[in-house]
């Protein structure tokens, strides 16, 4: 079990102002405050929705700010009324940063749509840090067994496939095809896979079939060489479709790959409009819905399937005073596939 720290100062990359580049900060570290806990950051992960705080697009963020909500650490201090967490114990933070308890979706037990929910690294600072406090009911628990760096990623990309996927209503056997081969799509082949899932892949390029099938799909559909629905049709029908690709044209051309009942399950944003039709929609019974990613028990979910089937991420690492360099290469989608900060910290 490791002891609370004895430094007083910690090493953060912040955001200064909307649109501002990521400056190398010392700062005192937090104190936990009663419901909150200290993490020790480990490593943390960088996610497309870090954009909402470099860029000021999130309505009410307050600067300077910390990005980052997929962390992998140890809790290092717990603060008032904090149970049943001690320090020591191994934990992730995902997107979802506490909630109100009291709302009527809280009261349902529904915690990810809380009318008053916080969202890590945008309500409070995130784990582009050294250390972090955090409200003790965002708290997931870790298994020993997980590289941090490894874990970082299952925080957002990871459970944000793994709990679609499950929720999904498909069943071992069924037919289940993932739109996009990057850094959600790699995890979500994984887990339709070791769901026992008959796992379809589909991208552009013959370059990414190599990879598809040694991440466990079975067929691997070329869009630049193929109409990826009729495939899906030859193959029979997909029960679901997980659009992973944030591409409203890609997304709306595997459509008619649906088969009865299929359902079109979107977990990659793209603000423009899908091109389907209602028509598309009655024939076999079809639907589309969206996911989000979950809260901290869905996380500990996420993370304790990954270690037990052997889903990881592919990860590029950086230390924490690269952030910039690392943001870069997420945002320009050059990564791959996910990309993880560093902190130093043992």
């Amino acid at each position: 079990m490791s002891t609370p720290s004895t430094m007083s100062t910690m090493k953060a990359m912040q955001v200064g102002r909307p649109g501002g580049d990521f400056e190398l900060v010392e700062r005192e570290i937090p104190e936990p405050g009663p419901g909150w806990v200290r993490v020790r950051v480990e490593a943390c992960g960088i996610c497309h929705s870090d954009f909402f705080v470099k860029e000021g697009a999130w309505p009410g963020i307050q600067y300077p700010r910390i990005p980052g909500h997929e962390i992998a650490g140890r809790i290092d201090k717990v603060g008032e009324g904090v149970t049943p967490w001690q320090a020591g114990q191994r934990v992730g933070v995902g997107w979802h940063g506490g909630h109100c308890f009291v709302c009527e979706p809280c009261r349902r037990g529904d915690f990810i749509n809380c009318q008053n929910a916080k969202i890590t690294g945008i309500s409070f600072d995130g784990g582009y840090a050294q250390f972090m406090i955090v409200p003790q009911e965002a708290l997931a628990r870790m298994p020993e067994q997980l590289p941090a760096a490894e874990a970082a990623p299952l925080l957002c990309a990871g459970i944000t496939t793994f709990n679609a996927l499950r929720h999904s209503g498909a069943r071992a056997g069924d037919l289940v095809a993932v739109l996009g081969v990057g850094g959600l799509g790699h995890l979500g082949i994984q887990f339709a896979r070791k769901m026992g899932f008959r796992t379809i892949a589909i991208s552009s390029g013959a370059d990414k079939e190599a990879l598809a099938l040694e991440l466990g799909a079975d067929v691997y559909i070329d869009t630049a060489k193929t109409d990826p629905a009729r495939e899906l049709t030859r193959l029979g029908g997909a029960k679901v479709i997980l659009a992973t690709a944030p591409n409203s044209a890609a997304i709306s051309a595997v459509f008619e790959g649906l088969g009865v009942d299929g359902k079109l399950l979107i977990v990659g944003a793209d603000m423009k409009p899908l091109a389907i039709s209602p028509g598309q929609l009655i024939g076999k019974r079809r639907s589309i819905q969206g996911w989000p990613s979950g809260a901290a028990m869905d996380s500990e979910d996420a993370l304790n399937f990954s270690q037990r089937s052997g889903v990881r991420p592919i990860v590029e690492t950086f230390a924490l005073e690269q952030a910039e360099e690392a943001y870069a290469r997420m945002i320009g989608n050059q990564a791959r596939f996910r990309v993880v900060l560093k902190t130093g910290n043992p």
